[in-house]
């Protein structure tokens, strides 16, 4: 009979207090390995993070809280990314590439709670060192222990001061360091935007927000006043500049409304449907009764395209070059309430025949520097050189676009990228080649202030609430 009392395990080799085994946290394991999966795998964090959340709350025991938290924790740690890595960087004996990524992601996940949120200090230091025992093991969760006590001892502001350079010294360094952007980003927006200080201070702190959730009411299908009855007044605002957009309240999970499910609504940033309201609202000259959406994937312009062209009694065929991406889109249209087309092509080797088309949308693939709100993690995974591999591309796609529509016919050439070379420089090379003249797209969007000089649109998050949309409108002349 064994009658010693019962004794707490001793860690092997651990001759002081007992060990005690770390407490999980799912909500901050979730965040890490939601990091992990975009840092490995070059992952998405709004495609990584959803079926996590749900898996936790199938799980049991994971309520709203832990998943408004959660979600919290890890875009916040990708916005701030770069400020971190700039405290971090002060807090350790070593350049910040020597650090292992896994205990780099803990680190700044801690840094998150410390810097930006209110979660006490104490409770912060706690939580992370424990989330490091558990995925590090408890020799390097000393390391962030010593770590997170530096950084615990100033708060946000006083690190910018700390590490970031003087403003009248290096602007673009210090924005890029305070704001947490890449500074050749800094720059190529600065450069898009114009202006002062305090515009590119704007625009910045706008990226780093976090977006509201839009919702379109797909034409045809579902009014913009049927999709807020569905969702309830408590639970959603109408758009502030589209006919058809409804933004959730804050929390809002669209994927659980019965119009989203059913397909009469989709998620869709306002920017986006203007873009398509311009293009469909164009004059051309003579028939209006084909329309084509050159790179159609993943399908939400495309919606929205089909179902105004059916009111019109147009057909709109969708081209996506992706097979699985031509899935989604079809996907999307599926439900339209006119005849439409989903084909697989290339839109810079289309099988159509030249002048086909009245109506034809460019939105061309690029760097997506208008949706860092959304997609945080493309500022650090974009590199300048990026831009070069675009160009041809966004050129070949709009010279066809222009083959593609008939003479007198309009096309829209569109981006989610405010960059100038991937924006008015595609334009003004293209026109050089004769044969098309730029429409006013303004007065497409009368209700829309602050559109820029023009001919073509530029949105800002800061000034319009909407991603970095850009369109130029061209009408083919012979």
């Amino acid at each position: 009979m064994n009658d010693q009392p019962n004794r707490r395990p001793r860690k092997p080799g651990n001759r002081g207090k007992p060990y005690r085994r770390p407490q999980k946290d799912p909500v901050r394991i979730l965040a890490f390995e939601a990091l992990r999966a975009v840092d490995e795998r070059d992952a998405y964090a709004n495609l990584v993070l959803p079926p996590l959340l749900r898996k936790a709350r199938e799980g049991g025991g994971f309520d709203a809280r832990d998943a408004a938290l959660a979600t919290e924790l890890v875009y916040g740690a990708l916005r701030r990314q770069g400020t971190y890595d700039a405290v971090v960087s002060a807090c350790v004996d070593r350049p910040l590439r020597e650090v292992d990524p896994p205990v780099l992601d803990v680190l700044t996940l801690g840094a998150h709670q410390l810097l930006g949120t209110r979660i006490p200090a104490h409770a912060a230091v706690s939580a992370t060192v424990e989330l490091a025992r558990v995925v590090l093991g408890d020799g390097r969760a000393k390391f962030v222990n010593a770590v997170l006590r530096k950084i615990a001892e100033d708060d946000l502001d006083g690190w910018l001061e700390r590490v970031a350079p003087p403003y009248d010294e290096d602007p673009e360094d210090h924005l890029a360091v305070v704001h947490s952007h890449p500074r050749w980003i800094v720059s190529a927006l600065w450069d898009a935007l114009g202006g002062g200080r305090a515009g590119i201070e704007d625009l910045l702190e706008a990226d780093n927000d976090r977006p509201e959730v839009t919702l379109v009411a797909r034409p045809g299908r579902a009014t913009a006043e049927e999709v807020l009855e569905s969702v309830g007044a408590d639970q959603a605002l109408p758009g502030r500049w589209s006919p058809h957009a409804v933004r959730l309240s804050e929390g809002g999970e669209p994927g659980a409304l019965d119009v989203v499910r059913e397909g009469r609504a989709g998620v869709q940033d306002e920017g986006s449907q203007l873009v398509a309201l311009a293009l469909a609202s164009a004059p051309v000259e003579g028939r209006d009764t084909r329309w084509l959406d050159g790179c159609a994937g993943p399908g939400g312009k495309a919606a929205m395209l089909a179902g105004l062209a059916a009111g019109r009694g147009a057909v709109l065929l969708a081209a996506e070059k992706q097979p699985h991406r031509a899935g989604l889109v079809a996907r999307a249209l599926d439900g339209n309430p006119g005849p439409y087309q989903v084909i697989t092509a290339d839109g810079t080797r289309p099988p159509w025949r030249p002048g086909s088309f009245d109506r034809v949308l460019m939105d061309v693939p690029c760097t997506g520097l208008g949706a860092l709100r959304r997609r945080p993690e493309a500022r650090w995974r974009r590199r300048p050189e990026d831009l070069e591999g675009f160009a041809p591309l966004q050129r070949a796609l709009l010279r066809s676009a222009l083959a593609s529509v008939r003479v007198g016919g309009v096309v829209g050439y569109a981006t989610c990228s405010p960059h100038l070379a991937e924006t008015r420089a595609v334009v003004d090379d293209v026109m050089k080649d004769g044969g098309a003249e730029l429409l006013d797209a303004r007065p497409l969007l009368p209700d829309v202030p602050a559109l820029g000089d023009g001919p073509d649109i530029q949105l800002w998050p800061h000034v319009h609430g909407t991603d970095a949309m850009y369109l130029a409108l061209l009408r083919r002349t012979g």
